[in-house]
């Protein structure tokens, strides 16, 4: 194993907040999953729009892999895809584990490797919807199979699964299926020369290239990036060799090459386009692999898409993806925000790829934006008790339009149990317990150590220990410890964030003028321990979009920290639309019953006085108003309590 190259550094969460959290995975999400997998959970599985293809009926992913291991009769049921559920699941636990070793989470994940080692083919292929239905199509309908994505997970799982207990069995069983993979493609004759239509295992390549410090992990991962968007025909060629030897079955499909990002080279796709989370898998690929080969011009085509996304593409709470059409980017400025989609998978897709960027340009933008999503788009997609889950993390709720309206029939005013299409709660369940992977960074010389995140927890790195405290809540204070323990020079990067006002910064108790270059506050540290303490205002912030964003003109945001706010009808009177905020935000801190300790925001507002008209249109009427006080919660928190109207952007009545 390469020690420099660990996903995890060595770094312990002692934040309240996010401690709550990893044992809401620990407790609840995995236990639940668990017995989604096996079929034994009795909830409602629901699509995740109106699509009658869906598959709703149950899971079915244990007993796929136990029928493709012949240890049960039957057919495969579920998506293409559905091996990645048990990955996910796999890499969850694990990187649970590792924060807090279990044996009966190790019981079951050593299950699971010998289950999944049983229904690998002798080759190393590993797909059970291909072993069980369709063998002779192995390999022959990428632009759909998702054979690689699911390797993608696999490799994941089995990093995530050897770091946590130093098992390397699940790495043999990826080992062998990427042997069968590089037999199978290549540039030379016989051999597949294109890639999967749903990124993955790009990205999971350099992670099992940074856990092995193996570089044809690295090149295999160049490899997939490169020959994407070669021949923009690869797809359909693919049908037609299927069809000339006999095996093509049904029509011939439309292939929406912008979809799967393969309409042309990757380094030529400067700016997002088609399925949002493939897209940004795609992109956290290019980054990584860039970084680690030093490859500047695939560097800067992976920079000019998050620049795009995030100046231009992005939802204020880290959401990405306008359309339900394709789960896709549509152009800029282009965010609705009732009919948009901001998948769950999307937002953490943006969170890892924004994460490896960050490596070769320590910038506090980078932070920033794998903070906004950390703490909205991401935490949204899931219910305090962990079994409840959105697909979709809207901006805008009317239940009645969900219900009644087609085209609104992905917005989901309360969190399903379950998905038929299930990718994003064990996409949920395996991040947060990885918390620990975004605070931190240390140069690879380990001179330099960047704290990115204002999270609770300590840190021990090569020439130093961390330790950082907050109280937000009362003190207004944070405490940075730093000890040095080689008595080598080592810089020191603290991140300021955006959010605080009137920061005043101590060292060893002496006031220092606070500098800040690139959003970040330097320290050397020589010998023996700093303690670095600041004292700020958390004011409540004020947003509006640029005015090209056509479904906010008009209209202000609110944030509180890292939190962006929402106004709930459970809080409020209904017809949320109404209301036109004017005046003076208060931020009061509260213990809700069911939200637990936040704080909300009290904004002064008018709503339009409402006389019902005798017709639908009428002629002109100057409105009148009646004052009114309008109540805003954090955004993860909304849809919690009672089933109502939600929305993030209000009318703003000046002022």
């Amino acid at each position: 194993m390469n020690d420099n190259g660990k996903i995890f550094s060595p770094v312990h969460v002692t934040s309240p907040f996010w401690e709550k959290y990893m044992e809401i995975v620990k407790e609840k999400m995995l236990p639940f999953q668990w017995d989604i997998l096996n079929d034994k959970a009795t909830v409602k599985i629901e699509s995740e729009r109106d699509d009658v293809n869906i598959p709703t009926e149950k899971s079915h992913v244990i007993a796929n892999f136990l029928i493709a291991a012949g240890k049960k009769e039957g057919n495969h049921y579920g998506w293409l895809f559905q091996d990645s559920d048990l990955y996910k699941w796999i890499e969850a636990a694990a990187n649970t584990y590792r924060v807090k070793p279990d044996e009966h989470l190790l019981t079951l994940m050593e299950t699971c490797v010998e289950l999944i080692e049983e229904a690998q083919d002798a080759d190393g292929y590993l797909s059970t919807f291909y072993q069980i239905e369709k063998p002779q199509l192995k390999f022959r309908r990428l632009m759909e199979s998702h054979e690689l994505y699911c390797a993608g997970h696999l490799i994941e799982a089995a990093v995530a699964y050897a770091e946590a207990t130093g098992d390397l069995r699940l790495i043999a069983v990826s080992d062998r299926f990427i042997a069968c993979i590089k037999k199978a493609f290549g540039p030379n004759e016989g051999q597949i020369n294109g890639a999967d239509g749903h990124q993955e295992i790009e990205l999971a390549l350099v992670r099992l290239y940074e856990f092995t410090g193996n570089k044809n992990y690295l090149d295999l991962s160049y490899y997939f990036l490169n020959v994407r968007g070669q021949d923009p025909d690869f797809y359909h060629k693919q049908l037609l060799e299927n069809e000339k030897n006999g095996i093509h079955e049904g029509h011939m499909p439309h292939i929406d090459l912008v979809y799967l990002q393969a309409h042309k080279p990757v380094i030529e796709q400067l700016e997002p386009r088609g399925h949002a989370v493939r897209m940004v898998y795609m992109a956290q690929a290019m980054a990584g692999t860039a970084y680690y080969l030093n490859d500047s011009a695939l560097l800067n085509a992976a920079k000019k898409i998050w620049e795009s996304i995030v100046s231009k593409r992005m939802y204020i709470t880290g959401g990405i993806g306008s359309t339900v059409r394709g789960e896709a980017f549509t152009y800029d400025y282009d965010l609705p925000t009732d009919t948009m989609y901001c998948e769950t998978c999307a937002a953490i897709g943006l969170l890892n790829f924004t994460s490896v960027l960050q490596k070769s340009d320590k910038n506090n933008a980078y932070a920033d934006i794998m903070e906004r999503v950390l703490y909205n788009s991401m935490l949204s997609g899931m219910s305090l008790d962990g079994e409840h889950f959105f697909y979709v993390n809207p901006l805008e709720v009317d239940p009645e339009a969900s219900l009644k309206n087609p085209d609104k029939s992905h917005v989901k005013a309360t969190r399903p149990s379950w998905f038929g299409c299930a990718c994003c709660p064990p996409n949920l369940a395996r991040t947060i317990p990885a918390i620990q992977r975004y605070i931190y960074d240390e140069s690879e010389d380990t001179k330099r150590i960047w704290i990115n995140q204002w999270i609770d927890s300590t840190g021990a790195f090569e020439n130093a220990t961390l330790q950082q405290q907050h109280d937000f809540r009362n003190k207004k204070e944070s405490t940075f410890t730093i000890t040095n323990t080689n008595d080598l020079e080592t810089e020191i990067f603290i991140r300021i964030p955006y959010w605080l006002d009137n920061v005043s910064v101590w060292v060893n108790g002496e006031e220092k003028v606070l500098e800040i270059t690139d959003g970040y506050f330097k320290l050397i540290l020589f010998s023996n321990s700093i303690e670095v303490r600041l004292t700020y205002n958390m004011p409540v912030l004020k947003w509006q979009a640029n005015p090209n964003v056509k479904s906010a003109y008009g209209k202000v945001a609110f944030q509180k920290g890292p939190f962006i706010y929402a106004a709930e009808e459970s809080d409020n009177e209904s017809a949320l639309h109404l209301y036109h905020v004017k005046g003076e935000p208060v931020a009061i801190d509260i213990e809700d019953e069911v939200l637990g300790p936040i704080s909300v925001i009290d904004v002064p507002a008018q709503k339009l006085e409402q006389t019902e008209p005798s017709s639908l249109y009428y002629l002109y009427q100057k409105p009148g108003y009646l004052e009114k006080n309008l109540r805003l919660i954090p955004y993860y928190c909304w849809a919690n309590r009672d089933t109502g109207e939600m929305r993030v952007w209000l009318n703003d009545g000046g002022e």
